[in-house]
């Protein structure tokens, strides 16, 4: 049911399989999640799209936002609620993505976007994460603006909700007494 967040068996390439909480339908066969802790540790992309009928990915998204969007246009090019070998009959992998760029979404656990060292909390932050990012703007020297550029670019930042980006990058330039 479209909107229903249930849990969610998910099966990677090597066989791998994992149960995810919180899954959410975004359209007829296609779910939106977060990225199992250790799975994929050095993609900073922690949304996915998968196919629910297979437990296979689809796409992934630096951000639930984009993840859920990218799911929105799939939804309008396929029916989702076909089997595998239906689909990849159909549906040309290039014609969704391009469709969806706007979203920015990737093949899942794409090499190309792997960063050096774990980034699997990228889009989760902590009071710590804060202060530390507070301590390194102060001393630097960054003004408010080069703040918001440098964690655009940095986890655990880049993977946050526009709101919540906004609210750390506030709490970062108090903390860091910039005006």
């Amino acid at each position: 049911m479209i909107g229903e967040v249930r849990e969610y068996t998910l099966t990677c390439a090597d066989g791998q399989v994992y149960t995810v909480p919180l899954a959410k339908e975004i359209v007829p066969g296609l779910l939106v999640y977060r990225i199992p802790d250790g799975m994929h540790p050095s993609s900073p992309h922690r949304w996915r799209i998968g196919h629910e009928a297979t437990g296979l990915a689809v796409a992934d998204a630096m951000t639930r936002e984009d993840a859920v969007g990218t799911a929105e246009v799939f939804g309008t090019l396929a029916d989702w609620t076909q089997d595998p070998d239906t689909l990849r009959a159909t549906v040309k992998v290039d014609d969704l993505f391009a469709k969806a760029a706007g979203y920015y979404p990737i093949l899942p656990a794409s090499p190309a976007y792997k960063i050096g060292g774990d980034a699997s909390r990228n889009g989760i932050y902590t009071d710590a994460d804060i202060e530390e990012a507070a301590r390194e703007a102060k001393a630097d020297g960054l003004n408010a603006f080069e703040v918001l550029i440098a964690m655009s670019h940095t986890v655990p930042w880049m993977g946050l909700s526009q709101e919540a980006f906004n609210d750390a990058h506030d709490r970062i330039v108090r903390a860091a007494g910039i005006s």
